[in-house]
């Protein structure tokens, strides 16, 4: 308990959220490679979602490995807490991830980065207003829109903004921040009843087979029932793909096994930190992810996003200060 106990800890909960948002970070330019090494298009959702679902299928599986090696066991839910691993499958991989994908497929990177950041105060008034896990002080309220405005300034010196709105767009990038913000909230109170990596892997498993199953079924009626499709279904792809080395060339592997691992131990670890922790001084370092993936998308993408180093250098600044705000304790 002890040992555990160490995440409680402000110099533990800073370097733990650091990892988790670097990872995620890095994400968004293996996102891309892995859609350039596997063919799949910028407007082919279907793709793009059972790519999502084999991903966190095996992430799953890393995250049980992973889980189990460091406990000395095999990890299995209770079968009282199938019932939490389904609610988080659906909220934290599910949903989240169906609604991103179909929403940046009608809006652009920037606006979408721009709404996820909202995750942070739909978190917090979830888990102080709705759940009382914690209480809403000025000081968090005040941290949460420091680093909003870094958020801010990250993305609007750059360039695909605009005022446009559209529900497919931009309100499903924002439904899909909701079941974010519900699931941080959710891992907090379910970790109670079972340990953080054990319900990471199985609602990765779960999540990831239905996204699977949903994607397969985008694809179908893309390619299928539309006007304008070419009558391809999934079988007759895989059937075209088979014994095709692209598939399983090394960089193939390794970009599929880096996603992964990024989402096992990632969620993991935030998840270890959301049981020890109050939800808004975690969720505030989630600022900082947007962040970390324009500086890797500049540095493993070579993209010109258009931000010059004082305009990350100011967001990261106030992302910072506004982190650091959110962490005062209020007195008792």
């Amino acid at each position: 308990m002890k040992k555990q106990s160490l995440f409680a800890k402000t110099p533990v909960l800073f370097l733990g959220a650091l990892i988790c948002c670097a990872l995620w970070g890095g994400a968004f330019p293996a996102i891309k490679v892995g859609y350039q090494i596997y063919g799949i298009e910028s407007d082919e959702n279907g793709a793009q979602i059972i790519f999502a679902g084999c991903r966190f299928i095996l992430a799953g599986f890393m995250a049980l490995l992973i889980g189990s090696i460091i406990y000395g066991q095999i990890l299995y839910p209770k079968f009282s807490n199938l019932k939490r691993v389904f609610v988080l499958a659906m909220l934290q991989t599910t949903l989240q991830y169906f609604f991103f994908y179909i929403g940046l497929a009608h809006t652009t990177g920037v606006k979408a980065s721009i709404i996820e950041a909202l995750n942070v105060f739909v978190a917090l008034l979830v888990a102080a207003l709705l759940f009382r896990q914690e209480r809403l002080s000025l000081w968090k309220i005040c941290g949460c829109i420091l680093g909003f405005v870094g958020v801010l300034i990250i993305n609007l010196s750059g360039n695909g903004f605009d005022l446009n709105m559209t529900f497919l767009g931009e309100g499903c990038i924002f439904l899909s921040t909701v079941a974010y913000a519900f699931s941080s909230v959710f891992i907090k109170r379910y970790s109670e009843y079972e340990h953080p990596f054990t319900l990471s892997a199985y609602q990765f498993m779960l999540g990831g087979l239905i996204l699977t199953m949903v994607g397969i079924g985008v694809w179908e009626y893309d390619h299928m029932y539309k006007d304008n499709g070419d009558g391809r279904s999934v079988v007759s792809v895989f059937r075209s793909a088979h014994g095709k080395s692209e598939l399983f060339t090394a960089n193939a592997v390794i970009v599929v096994l880096i996603l992964a691992g990024i989402s096992a131990i990632a969620y993991s670890l935030w998840g270890l930190l959301l049981k020890y922790n109050e939800v808004s001084r975690v969720a505030v370092f989630g600022f900082l992810t947007p962040i970390f993936g324009v500086v890797f998308s500049v540095i493993f993408l070579r993209e010109d996003s258009g931000q010059s180093v004082e305009m990350v250098l100011l967001a990261l600044a106030l992302v910072s200060i506004g982190t650091i705000m959110v962490q005062k304790k209020e007195k008792e």
